[in-house]
């Protein structure tokens, strides 16, 4: 198997704390999901922003395959920490939201699933996380 891309984020103080990338492109204060503080933000804030932008690359890239070169996707993920009542620790949850274009619904749907089984986020957390996938088809 060949290294396609790595990087490395290293993470100090944990959730109240600093994170920043090996080539410092992020940089970031860490605070709990609870803290109102602007300047900060969290581990499900950080996993939901680069679910949806690779998420977003896989759709576009199925929608182009599957010969939609007009459908402009828009994908919004939403990543919940909730209890977890079979465990003594709190686990993910997570919604896919997709906005397409110039497709049906049933299409959309089908590209929408191909995408899921492509993405590398969602092949990582398969089986570990519950994952809910909707798309609409807007104008």
């Amino acid at each position: 198997m060949s290294i396609i891309y790595e990087t490395t984020a290293t993470n100090t103080g944990g959730r109240k704390g600093t994170v920043q990338t090996d080539d410092k492109a992020l940089d970031l204060q860490i605070t709990p999901p609870d803290n109102t503080d602007t300047d900060s933000t969290n581990p499900e804030q950080l996993f939901a922003a680069g679910y949806a932008s690779c998420f977003n690359g896989a759709f576009d890239l199925i929608l182009k395959r599957n010969k939609f070169r007009n459908a402009e996707p828009v994908v919004a993920i939403t990543v919940r920490l909730v209890d977890d009542a079979e465990a003594e620790s709190p686990k993910l949850e997570v919604d896919i939201h997709a906005k397409v274009k110039n497709m049906s619904q049933e299409d959309a749907e089908k590209s929408l699933q191909q995408a899921h089984e492509f993405c590398p986020y969602s092949k990582a957390i398969n089986g570990n996380v519950d994952v809910a996938l909707s798309v609409e088809v807007v104008e």
